[in-house]
């Protein structure tokens, strides 16, 4: 038997279908912010596009690993072609920690062992929110890491990071 633990989570702390959750969730001042996001979990990608939209922020996102490293190397490769940064087209990548194929930190060693992403935060998304995960992630390189399930807390990282990244580029 198999439990689904993302699934249990989402219902125990209200459930990613309770409209109060989104209600709290507050529009970014920023226009023209792109997010991608990874995760292999619907009940969890749901969550987040509804927290995204909530704050107003265009998303792209992949059901796994391997599909997002694939992905984020095309919009690199958009950006050379039309020679323009990367961080032009994409602000920030929210991901997961695991999924099939590519766990997100062998995806955020990818991305920041690449200098095309140079200046793009990565933030983990995880229901594996202990301190040795913590750690490992911030060993890749992730910026910030939020625990799933917490849109209110989530969309304020993201506002934070986003505005902050704005004002390092003035």
């Amino acid at each position: 038997m198999l439990m689904d633990v993302e699934k249990i989570l989402a219902e125990t702390t209200g459930g990613y279908d309770d409209e109060s959750i989104f209600n709290l969730v507050k529009p970014i001042k920023l226009e023209n912010r792109t997010i991608f996001f990874c995760d292999d979990s619907p009940i969890a990608r749901k969550q987040i596009e509804r927290t995204l939209q909530a704050m107003n922020i265009n998303y792209h996102f992949a059901t796994n690993g391997k599909n997002a490293w694939e992905e984020l190397k095309k919009f690199a490769a958009q950006a050379d072609e039309a020679g323009v940064k990367l961080s032009s087209l994409i602000q920030l990548i929210l991901t997961d920690v695991e999924m099939p194929e590519m766990d997100g930190y062998i995806l955020t060693k990818n991305v920041k062992s690449d200098p095309r992403f140079a200046g793009i935060p990565v933030i983990m998304h995880s229901s594996l929110s202990g301190i040795s995960n913590q750690q490992l992630g911030r060993s890749v390189g992730v910026d910030e890491y939020v625990s799933k399930f917490e849109p209110q807390r989530l969309a304020e990282t993201l506002t934070r990071i986003l505005e902050g990244s704005v004002a390092a580029a003035a």
